[in-house]
């Protein structure tokens, strides 16, 4: 199977593209413009993922990577939301590619339908470049310096303040749930969607979110209030990283693609990680042991911690966010489907299976088993904290 003609679809097979692909000419008239390209000598490699059109260009001075979206999906302004974030990342440590502008100082091209960006090759391998949503680590040892990696980009976002990002298509969000009465909030999201709200109108949905969604906030919401707001990445599975090599032992380098940023908290990003990365959501079928990668969630965690440790607060958090963090993207998506792909098959696929599914299976034997040793992980931690200052108190002398 080759990725020119192809990309990633909904349910872990390969599809014909959304969007047309990148074309040499197409690339060689934007990349005049930019004084880090000079123009399009070949097209090395285009990218299976599904939502725009990108691809690895050769140029006379070096290779770049050029991503194009239709104007409905990214305009100039959604763009430079992630560009500006992008920027100050690298300003602060953050190991992220480098936008760069053109030769009027624009990172957000308009031209037709589409909105374009540059970007320079950030450090390291796509040993998953290939690889289907919803796929594990190759190892434990990847998990644990993704988890790192996901700390260090954290604590190089903190500080930055920017507000949360316009309603747009396919950006994860952090809203509905947020709030202690999440009903206004998600009617809210729904109307501002009207194409959405259309869809739902003909199905039951406040019933099916009230039965499979909303128990899980109710576990939520004594949390959120510790939960610090922070700009995050939001789509944090494997391939989103590039690596030192390719081997188990490879270490996350770069972290790539902050389409889905926007201003959530850490616990969002980790738990949205967990959800990407350690559960086989196209496998359900399977024993515990082959759907949930517990050793990978572990190694997460703790690599997370290595950097920057969580408060007991966001440690009990992560349980309580994980059947509920997939939500809003997609509605989000189904949202996609319907205004922009004309779609009601594929938003079904995406509020029956994702909306609805991700959380429904939290309530099946495995999702509880997940979730209690999540929490057993948190009560854990909290009673190691505990007996230390005991002992510490023991060896105090007056």
């Amino acid at each position: 199977m080759t990725n020119k003609a192809k990309v990633h679809g909904l349910v872990g097979d390969w599809v014909e593209p959304d969007w047309p692909l990148l074309t040499l000419p197409e690339v060689d008239k934007f990349l005049r413009r930019f004084p880090d390209a000079g123009r399009a000598m070949r097209i090395l490699f285009s990218s299976p993922r599904p939502f725009s059109a990108a691809s690895v260009v050769e140029t006379p001075r070096g290779s770049v990577f050029v991503k194009r979206h239709h104007q409905s999906v990214r305009d100039r302004e959604g763009l430079l939301e992630e560009h500006r974030l992008m920027q100050y990342l690298r300003g602060h440590g953050g190991r992220v590619p480098k936008v760069l502008a053109d030769e009027n100082g624009e990172t957000a091209i308009h031209a037709g339908f589409w909105t374009y960006e540059l970007h320079s090759l950030a450090e390291g391998l796509d040993i998953y470049e290939q690889a289907l949503s919803w796929t594990p680590f190759y190892s434990t040892q990847q998990a644990r310096s993704a988890g790192r990696a996901m700390a260090q980009l954290h604590q190089a976002a903190k500080g930055y303040d920017a507000p949360l990002r316009k309603a747009r298509n396919l950006v994860q969000s952090f809203s509905i749930f947020a709030a202690q009465e999440p009903w206004p909030v998600l009617e809210k999201y729904v109307a501002e969607r009207p194409v959405l709200a259309d869809y739902l109108a003909k199905r039951p949905w406040r019933e099916q979110t009230q039965t499979t969604l909303m128990p899980y906030h109710d576990g939520l919401r004594r949390w959120v209030g510790a939960l610090r707001p922070l700009w995050t990445h939001n789509d944090l599975h494997a391939s989103n990283f590039l690596w030192s090599k390719d081997a188990a032992d490879a270490e996350a380098v770069s972290v790539i693609d902050f389409g889905l940023s926007d201003r959530t908290n850490a616990v969002q990003d980790i738990a949205t990680a967990i959800e990407r990365n350690a559960i086989e959501w196209l496998a359900l079928q399977g024993d515990f042991e082959h759907v949930v990668h517990l050793e990978q969630i572990d190694a997460i965690l703790e690599g997370y911690e290595q950097v920057s440790p969580l408060t007991d607060a966001e440690a009990h958090a992560i349980p309580a966010m994980l059947p509920l963090v997939h939500a809003e993207f997609a509605l989000s998506e189904a949202d996609y489907f319907l205004s922009i792909l004309k779609s009601e098959e594929k938003a079904s696929v995406a509020w029956d299976g994702y909306f609805l599914g991700h959380a429904a299976w939290f309530r099946t034997d495995a999702g509880k088993r997940l979730l209690d040793q999540l929490t057993t992980w948190a009560d854990s931690r909290g009673r190691v904290a505990a007996s230390t200052a005991e002992r510490s108190g023991n060896n105090v002398t007056a």
